[in-house]
């Protein structure tokens, strides 16, 4: 049994050695032995390849605004073991997280002992449904990959979320984009509303099979639900005559396609039978902020941090960049995991920015600064080997321009906290 946080983060440490290990058999086995927590729990399911977290921030804030207690399950978390789990806006207490790990590791250690060791994180998941049970009106459940497979998955939500569908992780969804989608339409569920955002052609159909197999009424953006946006970053939404109004203090297109499938799930909640203001919802959705999305992090020099960690990822955080910072020397500094379409997010990062350095960072999927560097195809790139001296140097005002860090939400979480502590 543990006693101190300290032994708690050393036992999940441990546990990575088991790795990704897809698949919903011992996340079942763990719940059944707790008694079905995750029955107890009101919750909506969120998938899709980007825009989760902000998605899940924009309805929590709104459902916090009409007083319904929330409880939010994100991976990855940018502050540690507690950061995965939330109720309203406090992380889990560290003594709360020592008595659920001892609840749950005499299961742990059964499983163990059958020669089928559950994960890192669905020790964390199973956790969450735990803690959850305890006394929350709904759950935000953030998938961690992909959907079907996703250790998430095994819940019966009152509506699911699918944001988009891109390629990422293909090593474990597959290569094609029909294939993803099969993967993070594995959450829709009998009977269960599901919201999709903006979806090629390609995608959309296979989540609409998937739909009309269990019975669940499809919302997608631009069809059933739709928003202007307007010059000064606020936008009016639109709903089968319901107009909702707001402004955004996030940057990026995307983030108004968040708030957008946001709004709609509180439609559906409505219907469901929750009693939400839409002017109260309107207003928190205009003040949330979401930390390592397109974040300033100090302002002289200027740093924006953006965890865009796929292909995807990275083209809306350039898209974003070019909208704010036209005439602005641009600099990037770079890592991530070197599972991810490399080729891809380099190529798109060295043609968008005056200078591109490369660095790495401790993780076992982190990729190889110099390989980052080899793969990179301008003539404005640099090494760093220890990203924590090319921070102090950017904090410095080494150089000229606006400086931006990106990549893994690994690294972002490493970046933020090492910046905000010498503050």
């Amino acid at each position: 049994m543990f006693t101190t946080f300290q032994e708690i983060e050393a036992f999940f440490n441990s546990r990575k050695a088991f790795g990704i290990k897809p698949g919903l058999d011992r996340i079942h086995r763990l719940l059944a032995l707790l008694n079905h927590p995750e029955k107890s729990v009101p919750a909506i399911h969120v998938a899709g390849t980007n825009g989760k977290g902000s998605t899940i921030q924009f309805i929590k804030n709104a459902l916090q605004a009409n007083d319904v207690k929330v409880g939010v399950f994100t991976s990855p978390s940018l502050t540690g073991l507690t950061g995965h789990l939330l109720i309203d806006d406090s992380e889990i207490s560290e003594p709360t997280f020592i008595d659920l790990c001892n609840e749950l590791y005499p299961h742990v250690l059964q499983l163990d002992q059958e020669h089928n060791p559950p994960t890192e994180f669905e020790i964390i998941t199973a956790i969450g449904f735990l803690y959850f049970s305890q006394g929350v009106d709904i759950a935000l459940i953030e998938a961690g990959m992909g959907g079907r497979e996703d250790t998430t998955n095994c819940f019966h939500p009152i509506l699911s979320i699918i944001t988009n569908v891109a390629k990422d992780h293909t090593a474990f969804l597959g290569d094609s984009i029909s294939e993803i989608a099969y993967q993070k339409a594995g959450i829709i569920k009998v009977n269960s509303p599901v919201i999709v955002g903006d979806l090629e052609a390609e995608a959309l159909a296979v989540i609409i099979a998937e739909a009309n197999k269990c019975n669940a009424p499809v919302y997608q953006l631009g069809e059933n639900f739709s928003y202007n946006r307007n010059k000064d970053r606020s936008m009016t939404w639109f709903n089968n005559g319901r107009t909702v109004k707001t402004n955004l203090q996030m940057y990026g297109e995307y983030q108004f396609q968040n708030a957008s499938i946001a709004l709609m799930a509180l439609e559906k909640l409505v219907d469901a039978g929750y009693q939400i203001s839409f002017t109260k919802a309107a207003l928190a959705i205009g003040q949330t902020k979401l930390a390592g999305r397109f974040e300033i992090v100090n302002k002289d020099p200027l740093v924006i941090l953006d965890g865009a960690h796929n292909s995807a990822g990275v083209a809306a955080f350039i898209k974003t960049v070019n909208e704010h910072f036209t005439a602005d020397e641009k600099h990037v500094l770079v890592a991530v995991f070197k599972d991810k379409e490399l080729d891809a997010m380099l190529e798109q990062l060295g043609a968008s920015f005056t200078s591109i350095t490369l660095t790495s960072f401790q993780h076992p999927r982190a990729a190889n600064a110099e390989d980052l560097y080899q793969l990179t195809s301008t003539s404005e790139k640099h090494i760093a080997t220890d990203w924590k001296e090319e921070v102090n140097q950017i904090l410095q005002g080494k150089g000229s321009g606006v400086r931006f860090i990106t990549g893994s939400l690994n690294f972002i979480s490493l970046v933020r906290e090492y910046i905000l502590s010498r503050k």
